[in-house]
């Protein structure tokens, strides 16, 4: 959840039919229903290389089978053309890490802390010598960023953790770690910006909530991608859409901020034609990333 502070500051994939699904060769607990062109071995999201046709399994990537290259040649990618690494979940433990961090750090600081790094459009924060007006408004475009990685409450954050974790770990594999972390970023990103623009700019938010929502968003991109069940995916968004706009204290702003930049990045992602990949992607990326610095820019400018 996106929280906002009580002062007045100013999970995916499934499987139908009655025949067994196959298991990926390399991970037996994980159905699927991709199977590589070249072996036709079953594989995961996690396994799979992309291909000038269909999808391959590591192995013959990595034998170089068919090719008339070297195997060095071969190089293992993701579905998006990253490159397979060998812990997929990397980025997914470092984020969730730097939250708990964060976390603690601003638990025992107190609330001096929390309130110099929440996001706040524009405000009068009173001192003992008198106050001063902050905010992103006023320069500290900061406020953007560190809100991302704030939370004030246990269950808060537990329930931010808990959604990257399930999200992040196949998205992380399926995009590659610099794409799954552009997506992380530009969707807490976006959501900071969307919040800015709406809500009062007295009114403080924090929260990781945006960026699970951006992977929320991408997961059922991809899952429409791989011709997964998409009704598993679309139940969790609707309970979550459902609880963003009912239980009070939370910055719906965030969450559809987020949900919208990591739609549009996950498709740009995973749809990106094989030739042109790269120039795509980072194209969706700068356009995402644009339009989220002119909502920032006409609201410091309605503000100012």
């Amino acid at each position: 959840m996106e929280q906002q502070p009580p002062a007045d500051r100013g999970a995916p994939g499934a499987s139908g039919g009655g025949e067994a699904v196959p298991t990926c060769y390399r991970h037996p607990d994980r159905e699927t229903g991709i199977r590589c062109t070249r072996c036709e071995r079953p594989i995961c999201t996690e396994c799979m290389v992309s291909a000038s046709v269909g999808f391959q399994c590591p192995e013959c990537v990595r034998e170089g089978s068919g090719t008339g290259h070297h195997p060095a040649a071969s190089r293992p990618r993701t579905l998006a053309g990253g490159s397979i690494a060998a812990d997929p979940r990397l980025i997914t433990k470092i984020l969730i890490g730097v939250n708990l961090v964060v976390f603690l750090v601003v638990a025992a600081a107190g609330t001096k802390l929390l309130d110099d790094l929440t996001l706040v459009g524009r405000a009068w924060a009173p001192s003992p010598t008198g106050g001063s007006v902050e905010g992103v408004a006023e320069g500290q475009w900061y406020r953007l960023v560190t809100s991302m990685f704030l939370h004030q409450e246990v269950l808060h954050i537990a329930f931010n953790m808990l959604g990257l974790w399930w999200l992040g770990g196949p998205l992380e594999a399926a995009l590659g770690r610099v794409r799954y972390l552009a997506l992380y970023l530009l969707s807490g990103l976006a959501g900071s910006a969307l919040t800015y623009l709406i809500a009062a700019p007295n009114q403080g938010s924090l929260g990781a909530s945006g960026a699970v929502f951006g992977l929320l968003g991408a997961t059922a991109v991809l899952m429409r991608r791989m011709n997964y069940d998409l009704r598993p995916v679309l139940v969790l968004l609707a309970l979550n859409l459902l609880f963003t706009f009912t239980w009070g204290g939370i910055a719906w702003e965030a969450h559809v901020g987020g949900l919208v930049a990591g739609i549009v990045i996950a498709i740009g992602m995973v749809h990106a034609p094989r030739e042109r990949r790269t120039a795509v992607q980072a194209g969706t990326c700068a356009l995402v990333l644009a339009a989220t610095v002119v909502i920032i820019v006409v609201r410091t400018m309605s503000l100012t």
